[in-house]
């Protein structure tokens, strides 16, 4: 995949839709009866990416507060989505040490790589981080998906799109925008911004609610590269 070009037309085609009014607004983000959840591979940025990623939602925050801002404990890109959030799902109708153990055997065959954060993209109800990754972290994807096929553990891996990005959602919308040319301009202003370069040298197997809040999401393994 083309990732630049892939990230430039999501934007270019979002911008259009923000600007016209024509976004999309997440209205399950406050409700008590999103009882969505799931099992995610995730990776962590680490804490000087953080902060820069913060510095950028700071000034956002300052022109329109009430949206969705990422806090830094829930921060992550998406490996995989093992088992996609739904309604009902639960721990206890999985063996957790046979997840583990698959996903074990699959990155005991990968070493740490680096990924960056380089400027921002947007989606009709979202704004997001481009991530750029080495062939190291579709390596382990395609390794994962070849491994969970040979079992009959439950998982939905796919299912909703066969992931080849390294992104992370940092903004959602959850109300009418109160200023969304000024949101644009900040958006543009951050188009190319280096945000930082880390090291994965650890993953999650994580039990997740859809947008991996703190307070919902348990650690289920932490696993080294």
């Amino acid at each position: 995949m083309d990732l630049p070009a892939h990230y430039n037309k999501l934007y270019q085609e979002s911008k259009a839709k923000i600007a016209g009014g024509n976004y999309e607004i997440d209205e399950l983000i406050d409700s008590k009866d999103d009882c969505r959840f799931g099992i995610t591979l995730v990776i962590r940025p680490d804490q000087s990416t953080k902060a820069n990623i913060q510095h950028f939602l700071d000034e956002v925050k300052a022109i329109d507060p009430n949206q969705y801002y990422y806090q830094n404990s829930d921060l992550h890109i998406t490996v995989m989505s093992i088992i996609s959030c739904y309604v009902g799902f639960e721990l206890e109708q999985i063996n957790i040490q046979e997840y583990v153990k698959l996903i074990e055997d699959v990155l005991l065959k990968h070493r740490s790589f680096k990924i960056q954060f380089k400027g921002l993209t947007a989606s009709p109800s979202c704004i997001l981080l481009q991530g750029f990754l080495t062939d190291t972290l579709n390596e382990i994807r395609d390794d994962l998906r070849i491994g969970f096929k040979t079992t009959d553990l439950q998982q939905s891996i796919d299912k909703r799109y066969a992931i080849q990005t390294a992104h992370s959602t940092i903004i959602r919308f959850k109300q009418a925008l109160k200023n969304k040319d000024q949101l644009l301009e900040i958006v543009e202003k951050y188009r190319d911004f280096d945000f930082g370069t880390f090291d994965v040298q650890e993953m999650e197997l994580v039990y997740n609610d859809w947008y991996q809040r703190k307070k919902f999401v348990k650690k289920l393994h932490e696993f080294r590269l």
